[in-house]
């Protein structure tokens, strides 16, 4: 198969000079780092983590529901205080599952208050049933001038964002819309995805959790950085 679309350029993952390429259209997955695996979101990801946190790597971080590529593993790499979690619904929160991750409830957190400078997540904000409760317990877990730098589809852009599954009190879950599901790194059911994004997740944000939300997108196929929904999102705590 021919490439869709192949360039020489630096990856600030493996901040080498490398060759990007893409077999398929739909570049958000496909336009890989020929040396990292990394894809674009996590390239825009780290690149942002760079610019607007230089000294990231002397910081506490927390990410939930980290890749096994990308920024996830930059970060492990680099930052002594680098802290992971994954969610088990079945299993005590705070604890260690047999999976080696900590569990942890975004919505529900056991950290204490003010304990990250950072917040890391990739494509979780959208599969969350109660994005109210988990932007909350986020920015209670941030300390004074930290920020959750997240990348989450926006696929509403300009119109409202849509919620397309919520839970009732028996946890029964109940479809708004057709099931939609993406990959989840612990469970091969996949994730729900329960609500579609516009850009007025930013006013969400600010009501839920008081974090005020710059929304950044780039193109640059210099550094490999192109695609549909690849926004990054910061969400700063004043």
């Amino acid at each position: 198969m021919t490439e869709y679309l192949k360039n020489k350029g630096y990856c600030c993952i493996c901040d080498r000079q490398v060759e990007f390429s893409s077999k398929e259209t739909r570049l958000r997955d496909y336009y890989i780092c020929n040396n990292c695996r990394s894809i674009p979101r996590e390239r825009a990801l780290m690149y942002c983590i760079k610019k607007f946190y230089p000294k990231w790597k002397e910081l506490s971080i927390h990410e939930t529901s980290p890749a096994r590529r990308g920024a996830s593993v930059k970060l492990k790499n680099n930052c002594p205080n680098y802290q992971t979690s994954q969610y088990f619904p079945n299993f005590p929160l705070g604890e260690i599952h047999s999976s080696g991750w900590r569990n942890e409830d975004l919505e529900n957190q056991t950290f204490g208050d003010e304990s990250f400078d950072l917040v890391i997540s990739q494509d979780v904000m959208e599969h969350i049933f109660h994005p109210d409760k988990a932007f909350a317990e986020i920015a209670r877990t941030l300390k004074p001038g930290g920020a959750h730098i997240f990348t989450v589809p926006i696929v509403n852009k300009e119109k409202p964002s849509r919620v397309r599954a919520t839970l009732d009190a028996n946890g029964e879950i109940n479809y708004l819309h057709k099931a939609q599901y993406h990959g989840n790194p612990v469970d091969t059911k996949g994730s729900l995805v329960t609500y579609d994004w516009g850009y007025d997740i930013c006013d969400f944000i600010l009501k839920h959790s008081g974090l005020y939300t710059t929304i950044v997108y780039i193109d640059d196929i210099s550094k490999g950085i192109r695609a549909e929904l690849i926004e990054v999102l910061i969400s700063r705590k004043i």
